[in-house]
């Protein structure tokens, strides 16, 4: 695909699918309620969250002292880009009065120069810009800013942007190579790519040159994090960064020429994502490079196959290829939503097809099991194997739980899920001025002008499997398809007449024709899948994955001990039921296993002696797991024979 991609309007699209359906609506009927409730600290049992208490406090309406993390303003800023993606699609009209006076509280605490951070206008405006390392400013101005633009697209009033300009401003002034700027750089990346972001939208050339600058100064000599940490002369804000690894913050070596994933996984890819603009804004070739090494450094060793991605429960970090444990995987829920980001700008950047793979992968899987079905409960840690009694507190399984929370105090992920399922229909589809693209095989519709005449297309996927899809317009229209890696021999077929099936950057290129309807057939079917060898977690052991979503057993329907099943892969799961009682009403697929049985009282350890017990055993979409009853699950499951 050669011709630039252009985002659609959100406003133009309607999603109809069965399952996303449901949770796009969810996002704005019950998260955008319930986060505005946590915000405010009226939720029982709920972690306390004081977000828009800081601004309170900052803003002289209330006194007291600061509470949460140093990077609490993110919560409101994502809420608020969440709602606004929301109103763009004419849903929550009711919140804009309450957005209106958050912006206004917002406004009420900046600072004269532009200045935003209730950490530092609490605690004291002297220590701002002394801890770039840790104290996440820029981090937190990213998002403001992110949050403004949603919320100008979406409604037209220009407050909340006011509010992001002049501390947008004030960064671009502070931040620079003259001798009188600062010249370091953020310790938790999203500025960057906010930067990028802003100057799309209001054409002031500023702020990519900021933009440029941090991603060109990170890494370079003399380190920056090296001579602050040397000069530090207030408390470490986090003690694990006392002995600091120049690794966790990308900071080891210049971006461009970074080659594999370091570090804290979200930081990592929330830099990625800048460079990949980055590089599609200035057509800059060793940008384009380093970008396409890191997603294979990625995606061919350090992903799972959840789409979960920075595998270490310390620091939420990468660690070395194929490390890839399943029950202590940390695969926060923000690191997959930024995977969906990297990926979709890898895609735009390329203009192949085969990075949306990889978006399906960790939407359909990840990020789906990071919220509950009811909206209301939310995973910041997504193993891929729980055994609930292991799941203890002070221990290296402490990080993992068995059951979704209400908050967190580290509370990044709730926002992070809303704003990416408020935004989904733009991971769908996209335009190229003479023909629509479709990223995402979910059933919806789009309205799309083509020269200047406006076209209707529907796209419905009718089976769990993503395997048949029907596509119609009432005008004529050339569309863009991707061909998942799954397809298997794919057919296509205009009013029941075979046609050919074309791909180009993998694309299938349909040509639509008025009042005629187009039906394909991916024929896809459940299949186990093996990890590469190197990948010691796995060995012996394979996965179910049916179309874009990846299978896994839980206690409800198995009973305990799934470690005990065994598997024969050369037999063909099918379908056996669906899940009724929760959204999509998803397949459950069925096959038989053994379960390896042995004495269970005796010694600890014994001579080898077990029997083999077949048994019919049920399989689940990872993304459901946990909506039904506390107990173990599994997706990687041993074979019977090697």
């Amino acid at each position: 695909m050669q011709e630039s991609l252009c985002s659609v309007d959100l406003r133009s699209i309607e999603i109809t699918d069965p399952l996303f359906s449901h949770y796009v609506s969810m996002i704005s009927d019950v998260v955008i309620p319930y986060q505005w409730e946590i915000l405010n600290d009226r939720v029982e049992g709920a972690v306390r969250s004081h977000c828009l208490e800081n601004f309170r406090i900052a803003s002289k309406q209330t006194q007291g002292s600061f509470y949460g993390q140093v990077f609490q303003d993110s919560d409101v800023y994502k809420w608020l880009e969440a709602l606004s993606y929301c109103l763009l699609r004419g849903k929550a009209m009711s919140f804009i009065p309450i957005a209106d006076e958050v912006i206004a509280l917002l406004e009420s605490a900046q600072q004269s120069d532009g200045y935003l951070h209730t950490y530092h206008i609490i605690n004291g405006l002297d220590k701002r810009w002394t801890n770039l390392l840790e104290a996440h400013e820029l981090y937190c101005a990213g998002y403001l800013i992110e949050a403004a633009i949603a919320y100008h697209e979406a409604t037209g009033k220009e407050r909340l942007l006011g509010v992001a300009l002049r501390f947008a401003d004030l960064i671009c002034a502070t931040f620079g190579p003259a001798d009188n700027q600062i010249h370091g750089y953020p310790g938790h990346e999203e500025i960057e790519l906010a930067l990028i972001r802003l100057y799309r939208h209001t054409h002031t050339k500023r702020y990519l040159q900021t933009a440029q600058y941090f991603l060109e100064t990170r890494g370079s000599e003399p380190n920056y994090f090296v001579s602050e940490i040397a000069n530090r002369k207030g408390p470490c804000l986090f003690e694990e960064f006392r002995d600091y690894d120049l690794c966790y913050s990308q900071a080891h070596q210049r971006p461009v020429d970074q080659r594999s994933a370091e570090g804290h996984a979200v930081r990592a890819l929330y830099l990625y994502c800048a460079m990949a603009d980055f590089a599609q804004e200035k057509g800059d070739e060793a940008y384009r490079i380093a970008c396409e090494a890191l997603w294979e450094s990625i995606e061919q060793k350090r992903m799972y196959i959840t789409g979960s991605v920075g595998s270490s429960g310390l620091l939420e970090r990468f660690t070395t290829d194929y490390d890839l444990p399943n029950d202590r995987n940390y695969g926060e829920s923000c690191a997959s939503v930024a995977l969906m980001m990297f990926g979709r700008r890898m895609a735009k950047l390329t203009g192949m097809a085969r990075y949306h793979d990889t978006v399906e992968r960790a939407l359909f899987n990840t990020v789906l099991s990071g919220i509950s079905a009811d909206g209301l409960h939310y995973f910041y840690v997504n193993p891929l194997e729980v055994w609930p009694e292991a799941c203890m507190p002070f221990t290296s399984m402490a990080h993992v739980k068995p059951v979704r929370k209400k908050w967190f105090s580290v509370a990044c992920c709730p926002t992070n899920i809303a704003r990416t399922l408020a935004n989904l229909g733009s991971y769908i589809y996209e335009s190229n001025g003479n023909s629509v693209v479709v990223n995402q095989l979910i059933s919806s519709s789009i309205v799309i002008e083509i020269g200047k005449e406006k076209r209707i297309l529907h796209l419905d996927v009718s089976d769990s499997g993503r395997s048949h899809l029907t596509l119609s317009c009432d005008k004529d229209l050339l569309v863009q398809l991707r061909l998942p890696w799954y397809a298997n021999h794919p057919t296509c077929k205009e009013d029941g007449t075979k046609r050919e099936v074309i791909v180009a950057h993998g694309y299938v290129q349909i040509q639509l024709h008025a009042g005629k309807t187009v039906t394909m057939d991916l024929h896809v079917e459940p299949q186990w899948m093996a990890a590469n060898p190197q990948v010691r977690a796995d060995q012996h052991r394979v996965a179910l994955q049916y179309g874009p979503f990846v299978f896994c057993l839980e206690e409800t329907d198995n009973s305990a001990n799934l470690a005990s099943l065994v598997v024969d892969s050369t037999r063909k799961p099918t379908v056996s039921g669906f899940l009724e009682e929760l959204p999509g009403k998803l397949p459950i697929l069925g096959y038989e296993a053994w379960k390896v049985e042995s004495e269970e009282q005796g010694p600890l350890y014994r001579k080898a002696s077990y029997r083999l017990k077949p048994r019919q055993v049920r399989a689940i979409p990872y993304c459901m797991w946990g909506n039904r009853e506390k107990g173990e699950m599994l997706v990687f499951q041993y074979l019977k024979t090697v």
